[in-house]
Parts: structure tokens; C-alpha cells; sequence
């Protein structure tokens, strides 16, 4: 393929016939989808299916990661020229992957959010396809687990953050991005002896019995001695991988609703990532980019070269 060949992959996000391969179109031009797929609800030789969750509610200070899915899809097309780097296959050559659009919901209906969430997800689950992410408020984790925990039963959870999220809440109907993966314990969806939290720097007095690699730790021991750790604590168990990119540090990822100094370095989590491969995750998501408190839009790259490496933790599983 040639520059001959541009004329051809235009707008990709509609025009892409293969749902394999790398693509010319310009990152500046062209339908933005993510990673420049095709954008389709046909989930028929698909083998992964990124869909976007635009919403935000009971953010502790910044709003604004309902754009986040956009801005997400608007990062990564930087990306799609080449195959990711250090992985020992060509992801985006022998992975079939599709952009499924976002979950359409009733904003002024927010307690039906849940359940239209939960919905949604299961639909490609079912279709034997492995859900990647873009949220939207880290709240969304959680109606995303029920549908993972109905077809694989409790899960692991992996979760890059700087707060556990873990704390008490036993309304049923509170919707918060703080509470959320107590009430996921508490219902079973989560296994926390078989869990593990990355990059905490926040103080919870109750962390539900879910393992902990804080900040520190990840800084003293390393990225390879992490990633180690991580996959000793996770065996084999089906894992749910989940990445608030406030697990960053804010000089990496200045545009997310509650930056936490102390935090991971981009390139800390990049080899955490890439040396996890081999765990037996399932799906994954990336939450809380907030492009309006980024106008660099470096939030939105890390977000984007997240949910890639989510992919390529899932193309582990596929193709290895």
C-alpha cells in the first residue's frame, strides 16, 4: 500500500472493508473513530468491539468525562499507521476490530442508565466478542461488571487508579464513581482475594480485602516487579482490567476529574501493561479523561495508548 492508496481510506471509520490492518488516512482528516475502524452495530467476524460510554454524574470535582469517549477516539488516531510497539504480534493486522459506537441513553433518565449499560454490554458479550471501553465516569465499571460476572461468574479485577473506590455505600440507587466496587464485592461480581488495585495514593480505612500496589510501591519496586506481582495475585482467573487514568500522575494526565499527585509515570504503566501479558482478561475499559481540563490533549493519548494496550493484552489471549 502506497500513498496512490489514500484516495481509498478516506473516512475508514465508515469505508473500511477488512477489519484488519493498518490504514494512511490522515490523523487529521477522515471519520474519527477509534483507531480509525470501521464504525458498525454488525459484530460478525469481530473479535473485539470498542464502544464509547459518555457520561458523567457524581464527579467529586471536575466534570466534563462524558466527552471523553470523543476525545479518546480523536487521540488515537496518531495510532493506527503502525503496529503497537512490543508486543510479539501484529495487533492491528491480525486482530479483527471494530468501533461499535456509544451507548445511546436517556440523559434526563439517569437510574435507567444502569441497566442500559449492563445491556449493552452483554449484547457483544454474547456475540462472543471482547468489549474495549471508553468511558465516561469510573462509575460505568460497574453496570459493565454485571454483565461480565453473569457470563463468567465473579471476576478479578484489575484496577490502575489513584483511589480504591471501595468506599461503604448500601443504596442501591446511589449512583457514584467512588462506591461503585464496594457495592461489586459486596454483590459477588468482584473476587477480591483474586483482585488487585495499582498507583493508590488515597487513604480508605476499608479497601474490602482487594490487594493493594500503591503508588509508592510501584515507584520503589518497578514496573517489571509490579506487573510480577500483579499476575501472581491473578493466576488464571478471568480478569477484568479497568484503568482510571488519575492512576496517572497529573503531570501526565492533567485532564481527569480528581488528580492525585505521587502518582505513575505514562511510561511506568506502559511496561506494567505490556509485561501483564498472558493474564486471562476478558475485557477492559479507560475512564475519567476529561478533555476540557486538558486543551494539550495529553490526557486523551494516554487514554488512547491505554485501550490499546488493552487490546493487545486481549490479542495475547487470542492469538498466542
Amino acid at each position: 500500500m502506497g500513498m496512490s492508496d489514500v484516495e481509498n481510506e478516506i473516512d475508514a471509520g465508515f469505508t473500511r472493508e477488512d477489519l484488519r490492518g493498518t490504514n494512511l488516512e490522515a490523523a487529521y482528516g477522515g471519520a474519527v473513530s477509534f483507531l480509525k475502524r470501521r464504525y458498525t452495530k454488525d459484530l460478525s467476524g469481530a473479535q473485539i468491539a470498542v464502544t464509547g460510554v459518555p457520561f458523567d454524574l457524581a464527579v467529586s470535582n471536575r466534570p466534563g468525562t462524558r466527552l471523553g469517549p470523543r476525545g479518546i477516539r480523536e487521540a488515537s488516531s496518531y495510532q493506527p499507521y503502525d503496529e503497537p510497539y512490543g508486543w510479539p504480534f501484529r495487533a492491528l493486522s491480525e486482530l479483527a476490530i471494530v468501533d461499535y459506537g456509544d451507548l445511546a441513553y436517556d440523559y434526563a433518565n439517569i437510574p435507567a442508565f444502569p441497566t442500559a449499560l449492563t445491556v449493552h454490554i452483554a449484547k457483544i458479550l454474547a456475540a462472543g466478542v471482547a468489549p474495549v471501553t471508553l468511558g465516561g465516569d469510573h462509575y460505568i465499571t460497574y453496570p459493565v461488571l454485571k454483565a461480565f460476572a453473569e457470563k463468567y461468574g465473579p471476576m478479578s479485577l484489575l484496577q490502575f487508579d489513584a483511589h480504591t473506590d471501595t468506599w461503604a455505600d448500601d443504596d442501591p440507587d446511589r449512583i457514584d464513581h467512588g462506591t461503585m466496587f464496594y457495592k461489586a464485592v459486596k454483590e459477588g461480581l468482584v473476587d477480591p482475594a483474586r483482585s488487585v488495585q495499582v498507583g493508590i495514593r488515597t487513604h480508605n480505612d476499608d479497601t474490602m480485602g482487594v490487594n493493594i500496589i500503591d503508588a509508592r510501591e510501584v515507584h520503589e519496586t518497578g514496573p517489571q516487579a509490579v506487573a510480577a506481582k500483579i499476575k501472581g495475585i491473578l493466576g488464571d482467573h478471568p480478569t477484568y482490567l479497568t484503568f482510571d487514568i488519575d492512576g496517572l500522575d497529573p503531570a501526565f494526565a492533567p485532564g481527569t476529574g480528581t488528580p492525585v499527585w505521587g502518582g505513575m509515570s505514562s511510561a511506568q504503566a506502559s511496561m506494567i501493561l505490556r509485561d501483564l501479558g498472558g493474564i486471562n482478561i476478558k475485557g477492559g475499559d479507560v475512564v475519567e479523561v476529561s478533555p476540557p481540563f486538558d486543551p494539550a490533549g495529553i490526557t486523551a493519548v494516554a487514554g488512547a495508548h491505554v485501550a490499546v494496550s488493552i487490546i493487545c493484552l486481549l490479542g495475547w489471549t487470542m492469538l498466542m
